[in-house]
């Protein structure tokens, strides 16, 4: 699946990752899927990472409803979450497998390994023969 998004939601992401390192950061992403397949981000939500940790992150359930409202609001469709890796690379830790439980989602993970070089990728996860499998998203910065 080929996934979109606007250079400045990407930019808006990393500087919410980078104001909450040493914690991972965390979101969601809303909009469209196009008539040729591709899923179209539209919005970018910054929100709270309750755990406050640097290993793994739970989105503030208020949160989390307000963000679900104003997509119905606009007309988006949530697509997936996005969170960031501080120290990781942008790739799924055995947790980020663990706790993707919605198989039409899409989970993008932002890696600040290299600050001043940010890593954004977009996965696929779903279980198959009772076994998490991950398949790395075509993810294009407009």
């Amino acid at each position: 699946m080929k996934i979109t998004i606007a250079k400045s939601d990407f930019e808006k992401m990393y500087e919410h990752a980078r104001s909450e390192r040493p914690n991972e950061a965390c979101g969601l992403i809303a909009g469209l899927d196009a008539e040729d397949g591709t899923r179209v981000i539209r919005k970018v939500y910054l929100l709270t990472n309750i755990d406050h940790t640097n290993e793994h992150f739970s989105i503030d359930p208020r949160e989390q409803l307000s963000a679900i409202r104003d997509m119905r609001s606009e007309g988006l469709k949530p697509l997936g979450n996005w969170h960031s890796h501080p120290e990781s690379p942008s790739r799924p830790s055995e947790e980020d497998k663990r706790l993707a439980n919605d198989s039409k989602a899409s989970y993008l993970i932002l890696s600040l390994m290299e600050e001043d070089q940010p890593v954004l990728n977009a996965f696929h996860i779903e279980t198959v023969d009772g076994e998490k499998a991950v398949r790395k998203e075509e993810l294009v910065i407009l």
